[in-house]
């Protein structure tokens, strides 16, 4: 009896599996005149906004 305990004790458990954490979504910006868009991927770390320019107007944030 007792080596049957010893060999269920053997027995190794699966690792469990953690979530994948959620990346931040990126501005995106539209023109309204020809409907371009542009998706910001990396801030350039200024304290004032940039204004993106299309058509000659600025961009809208959607």
């Amino acid at each position: 009896m007792p080596a049957k305990i010893k060999a269920k004790a053997k027995k190794a458990t699966k690792p469990v599996k953690k979530a994948a954490p959620r990346a931040k979504k990126a501005p995106k910006l539209e023109c309204v005149v020809c409907g371009y868009r542009v998706v910001i991927d990396q801030s350039c770390g200024c304290v004032e906004e940039h204004v993106l320019l299309c058509c000659g107007r600025p961009m809208n944030k959607i």
